[in-house]
């Protein structure tokens, strides 16, 4: 009887694992679509400069001025973002975050001077998408991953373009059909309804929930919080500009937003529309970008965890200035074959080049990494807001937007020969820093 039990036993097979998805997955989710959210009032200056110009006869340099001082405090709030973080949790800043840009969204409606254009779209969204920027998916893929760092980063990356395929088709439409006042509340809207997301779901570290980080072979416990979150941005600034890498990964990034949010983001609309072609056709182009610029930028996470992170970044910044030098031939009534193939071609490139340069800083400071690349995002957005400040001004002094896609071109070229140059750091230099 034994014996007949024991065969039993044997013969019955083995109950199957249960394998639980790791919770740094769930986080990462609802990581992309806050920043789904917060994309959205991304998704409205190339569509708001005629309607603005048309309604309150503001100059295109008047308008590119405000989008300028909403992509410079997009990009300066982000180092000061990271720290807070650190100090006050992810949940508590990011909660915020979106709070002010449905506030700077909201109050726009009742603008009728350029100072409150400034003051709305410039100020408060700017400080507030700021907070809502690259830094903060740089925060949590660092605390939550170990492994897969690189196709986390592009996936969170691509989360910006995303929202520009969802809000840009629907804006363009609100905006034709009815006015651009009830684009302004969409986007309110959308970034208040995912307040309550962020808060019931965002986790700020592993150590909250008791797992270890994805990938990690030891359990990591929650380090305190760091006080002095604008002091210690400050410091690890003075600290990283005494680095070669750092004004080397500055420069080349400030090139890529003066390429991508300050010209084609703010621009693009515009001068496909001084071409005769339909405002709802280019805003649709715009948001076939962000189709692209999804795949594009994940594979490019998928590159970076495999190839060197500098010959990547060469690569993307010497496609993307080839194809701005091609874009004045291509603008028109009608969108055609050539037109399409740069949309795609432009859109997989479109900020492929942020998790080869998350990995550099990464590469080159350590734990400081999240702040340091906050100061390169801040580079970004200055090269952003450059751009779309000149834009506009060389819009209304020339006529046309070409010299701007020219000398657009020429400066990614020089991005492409920057990124080659930044040395590799060791394990151990990183180590010792």
């Amino acid at each position: 009887m034994t014996q007949t039990t024991d065969t039993a036993a044997v013969r019955q097979p083995p109950k199957p694992t249960r394998v639980r998805l790791h919770r740094a997955w769930f986080v990462a989710a609802v990581t992309f679509v806050t920043i789904i959210g917060a994309a959205a009032f991304r998704s409205v200056p190339g569509l708001l400069i005629d309607p603005l110009h048309d309604e309150f006869d503001w100059s295109r340099g008047t308008i590119g001025a405000a989008v300028s001082v909403n992509l410079a405090l997009y990009g300066l709030t982000a180092p000061f973002a990271a720290a807070l973080m650190d100090r006050f949790g992810i949940r508590r800043v990011v909660a915020v975050a979106l709070t002010v840009i449905a506030a700077g969204s909201w109050l726009t409606v009742w603008m009728t001077a350029a100072w409150q254009l400034m003051l709305c779209w410039g100020l408060l969204v700017g400080l507030g998408s700021g907070s809502m920027a690259l830094a903060f998916a740089a925060t949590v893929t660092n605390r939550w991953f170990t492994a897969r760092r690189g196709l986390v980063s592009g996936i969170l990356t691509a989360a910006s373009a995303s929202g520009q395929l969802i809000f840009l088709p629907l804006l363009s439409w609100i905006i034709d059909r009815y006015d651009w006042r009830p684009a302004a509340v969409t986007v309110a809207l959308a970034a208040l309804a995912v307040v309550p997301f962020v808060w019931l779901l965002l986790h700020d570290h592993p150590a909250d929930v008791g797992q270890k980080p994805y990938g990690a072979a030891e359990f990591v416990p929650k380090p305190p919080p760091v006080p002095g979150a604008a002091r210690r941005a400050v410091t690890v600034l003075l600290s990283a500009v005494r680095t070669g890498p750092f004004w080397l990964l500055a420069g080349t990034f400030a090139i890529c937003g003066a390429s991508t949010n300050g010209l084609i983001q703010t621009h693009f609309i515009p001068a496909a529309h001084d071409a005769h072609m339909p405002v709802r056709a280019a805003a649709s182009l715009l948001a076939v970008i962000g189709v692209f610029d999804v795949v594009g930028t994940i594979a490019s996470g998928w590159f970076t965890d495999r190839f060197e992170p500098r010959r990547l970044l060469a690569v993307y910044y010497a496609l993307r200035g080839v194809s701005l030098m091609f874009l004045p031939l291509l603008l028109g009534p009608a969108v055609h074959p050539p037109m399409v193939f740069f949309i795609v071609f432009y859109g997989l490139d479109w900020v492929a080049t942020v998790p080869p340069t998350l990995a550099l800083c990464r590469e080159q400071y350590g734990e400081d990494s999240a702040i340091v690349f906050g100061w390169v995002l801040a580079s970004h957005q200055v090269g952003a807001a450059l751009v779309a400040f000149l834009g506009g001004v060389a819009r209304d002094t020339f006529g046309t937007y070409d010299v701007v896609w020219y000398a657009s071109g020429a400066l990614c070229a020089a991005a492409a020969l920057m990124a080659l140059v930044i040395r590799r750091r060791s394990v151990g230099e990183v180590a010792a820093a």
